[in-house]
């Protein structure tokens, strides 16, 4: 029977703070007009940002924050709440599917884990491509892994199939080599899933490419697919160790969990080693790439919850431990919400932090502790996840206001509305603020020289008398 009170605690922890704050870094406004162009015009086919055909990412994003809009949502929660909705259905089937093939403890654990990580949370409240990839290829991973490895399961070969394809729709071509490992095992099943991903993925990229030719393919594929990993042109390049502490802070406040991997007894269950072959394969994928980004390690989240989670169940008493040591970075939250918008603006190492009463979060370290000492690791675990839930709404109260203030575009045009209207932007205004001004302005604001404008934007975010001549 499905257990729909999964869906309480899932809509406190996503829904929240949706429309709390603009648009922010440079993505989100621009998927976000595409979107609403869109469903202006019912043209699903070409994505056009300010007039122009924009074929850096395919459309499953655009195509949600046009129903969004077309819902009559407002701005941000168009292009937001698809997301968290995807992100919370993901997290349902996620616990089921582990409850199933696992246990429900183990199940409990693993989404517990990877819902209130702030990687996922994060990457759950902002509208950009990389949840929904992760969301579709892990689900096709998890059919295509649970139908060939465990006995007694059909193989849903179609269906994961049709997964695959939506991944590929949400991020274009990196989901296909990253479904490699679970291909390699799926025998008997390949031409199904093969069939599903075709069928799902080909009618776009055909359409796509009769409408616009080969600019679409030169653009989609050869720039943002095959520069993007081996070209340092995109200015993304990182070293190649990049991912191991965006890996450890995704998992922030689990982890200090990380450190179960190291114990042999968790390798003793086989089943259990394809998520480690899963995980390896991909960190070792992003790794080698030459640009890297925070958001492509999100779909090694999932397969580390489920590993972090056998971890705690085979660690037996020593777990409570584990547990209440993750509870204490909870500590760190108040320093962390001071300290990211002007991290967000300028990197940690010019961000302020701030002090902060640790008291509620020793007690709920306390409690995780004395549950699982009691025997009831499953409570222990709960608990857990409920000073997380609170740890995140206090983050959302202190956090989002500021990000709209300082980070975000959104409080300087309600402020200047009148003025931005008839504005040009100096050349060395932060491109998220750009594409911010643009989105609210509903159409592309020229660049100062460009054009004669009353007013000029300037990097400070100052409005000054502009060039009339």
């Amino acid at each position: 029977m499905p257990r729909f009170w999964l869906f309480f605690p899932l809509l406190a922890l996503y829904l929240p703070g949706l429309g709390s704050a603009g648009f922010l870094a440079p993505d989100e406004p621009r998927y976000a007009s595409i979107g609403r162009q869109m469903a202006r015009t019912h043209d699903f086919i070409t994505p056009v940002l300010d007039g122009t055909p924009w074929f850096e990412k395919p459309p499953l994003l655009y195509w949600m924050i046009a129903l969004g809009r077309m819902t009559r949502l407002p701005d941000e929660w168009a292009a937001r709440l698809p997301v968290a909705l995807l992100s919370i259905a993901f997290i349902v089937f996620f616990f089921h599917l582990i409850a199933r093939e696992f246990s429900p403890r183990m199940a409990i654990a693993a989404s517990t884990i990877l819902a209130t990580s702030a990687g996922w949370l994060a990457y759950s409240y902002i509208a950009v491509t990389d949840l929904p990839m992760a969301v579709f290829f892990t689900a096709a991973m998890l059919l295509a892994l649970f139908g060939e490895v465990l006995p007694g399961r059909r193989t849903h070969g179609f269906i994961a199939g049709v997964l695959l394809g939506l991944a590929i729709l949400a991020k274009a071509f990196v989901p296909v080599v990253l479904f490699v490992p679970a291909f390699l095992i799926a025998r008997g099943k390949r031409l199904a899933i093969l069939a599903g991903c075709v069928a799902a993925a080909a009618p776009w990229h055909l359409l796509c490419w009769a409408k616009n030719g080969n600019a679409f393919w030169r653009d989609y594929f050869w720039k943002q697919q095959v520069l993007r990993f081996f070209s340092p042109e995109l200015q993304h390049v990182q070293p190649f160790w990049f991912y191991v502490p965006i890996l450890l802070g995704g998992l922030f406040p689990w982890t200090p969990l990380a450190g179960l991997l190291a114990r042999k007894k968790l390798w003793d269950d086989v089943g259990l080693r394809f998520f480690a072959v899963w995980l390896l394969f991909a960190f070792a994928f992003f790794s080698i790439a030459k640009n890297k980004l925070p958001g492509y390690a999100l779909p090694l989240l999932p397969p580390l919850a489920i590993l972090l989670a056998a971890g705690i169940e085979k660690a037996g008493a020593a777990a409570k431990w584990w547990l209440a040591s993750t509870m204490l970075l909870l500590l760190l939250l108040p320093m962390i919400s001071a300290a990211l918008p002007g991290a967000l603006l300028s990197g940690f190492r010019r961000a302020r932090f701030a002090a902060f009463p640790a008291l509620p979060f020793l007690i709920a370290a306390a409690a995780v502790w004395w549950l699982f000492w009691m025997e009831k690791p499953n409570l222990s675990m709960i608990a857990a996840g409920i000073a997380v839930l609170f740890g995140v709404m206090y983050l959302k109260g202190t956090t989002l206001p500021a990000l709209d203030r300082q980070v975000s575009i959104r409080a300087f045009w309600r402020e200047h509305r009148a003025e931005i209207d008839n504005a040009c932007v100096e050349p060395d205004v932060r491109r998220e603020w750009v594409y911010g001004l643009n989105y609210y302005a509903g159409r592309r604001l020229p660049i100062c020289g460009e054009s004669a404008a009353p007013y000029a934007i300037s990097a400070e975010l100052a409005i000054q008398p502009g060039d009339q001549r």
